[in-house]
């Protein structure tokens, strides 16, 4: 037989944030390699077309309405998902905001904790009810292991002005990642890192539409453009791969050598 590390056939996928940007992203890659696809997002409607593309290519796809930064809302989802997908396999905590501020002396708490309790805690809570499903299922004999991926940003390592709330959220989501992969490594569970650059989606609708954002910021972009998100289709089929086995506890900066240049 022929070895096919990136064949996703039998694996089910979780992303949360997964019916937009980078999520969807993630999910159309690892559809279009065979994975079943279980989404999490809070708007429906987002939920539902998101669906229908993914279940387009030809596997089963499922959305829940989720708002990560209730934990309650979180532990009832995974054992839902889990319950109807039979399994999760690879689990990308993808979910997340960003709240826009004209200076540190203006960031208010109530929004500090506002981006703290989808950033951190959402991303904390899905990783934590991941794992009791990984680590019970390899206890119960099934070695398949398990990959989980918490998706930070170029912030946690580039230091945006204005933007101390958001940067710290994603600095938190790394040490996540790597106190996670060392610890369940010996489930057969790896854990890493996605650190996105200035990518194309909602989020960052306002810089799209601004010619002086384009002219200085993404012009600076060694590849002279803004990120898409399908150019995260490939590292999500690897993470989630037995190509990326004996990997893990990394950091992946997808920016176009923006952080280089």
């Amino acid at each position: 037989m022929a070895f096919k590390p990136f064949d996703l056939t039998g694996k089910v996928a979780l992303i949360t944030g997964g019916n937009g940007g980078i999520g969807l992203g993630f999910a159309e890659g690892l559809a279009a390699s065979g994975a079943d696809i279980a989404i999490w997002g809070t708007n429906e409607a987002k939920n539902k077309a998101a669906v229908e593309k993914v279940a387009a290519l030809g596997v089963k796809a499922k959305s829940w309405k989720v708002d990560v930064s209730k934990e309650e809302q979180v532990v009832a989802a995974m054992a839902e998902t889990i319950a109807e997908m039979g399994r999760v396999d690879s689990v990308f905590a993808n979910a997340g905001i960003g709240v826009r501020e004209k200076s540190l002396m203006t960031i208010t708490t109530e929004n500090f904790r506002k981006v703290m309790g989808v950033n951190v805690e959402g991303v904390f809570w899905t990783m934590r009810e991941a794992a009791k499903h990984m680590v019970a299922r390899w206890e119960a004999g099934d070695r398949a292991g398990g990959s989980i991926v918490g998706v930070a940003s170029l912030a946690a390592v580039h230091g945006p002005a204005r933007n101390q709330h958001y940067a710290a959220s994603k600095s938190a989501v790394i040490g996540l990642v790597k106190s996670t992969a060392t610890e369940l490594a010996r489930y057969g569970v790896r854990a890493n890192a996605i650190l996105p650059g200035w990518i194309a989606t909602d989020m960052t609708a306002g810089g799209q539409s601004d010619d002086k954002f384009n002219k200085q910021v993404i012009g600076r972009v060694p590849m002279r453009r803004w990120g898409q998100p399908e150019d995260f289709s490939g590292i999500a089929i690897y993470l989630a791969s037995d190509a990326s086995s004996f990997h893990s506890g990394d950091s992946f900066l997808i920016d176009g050598a923006y952080a280089l240049y």
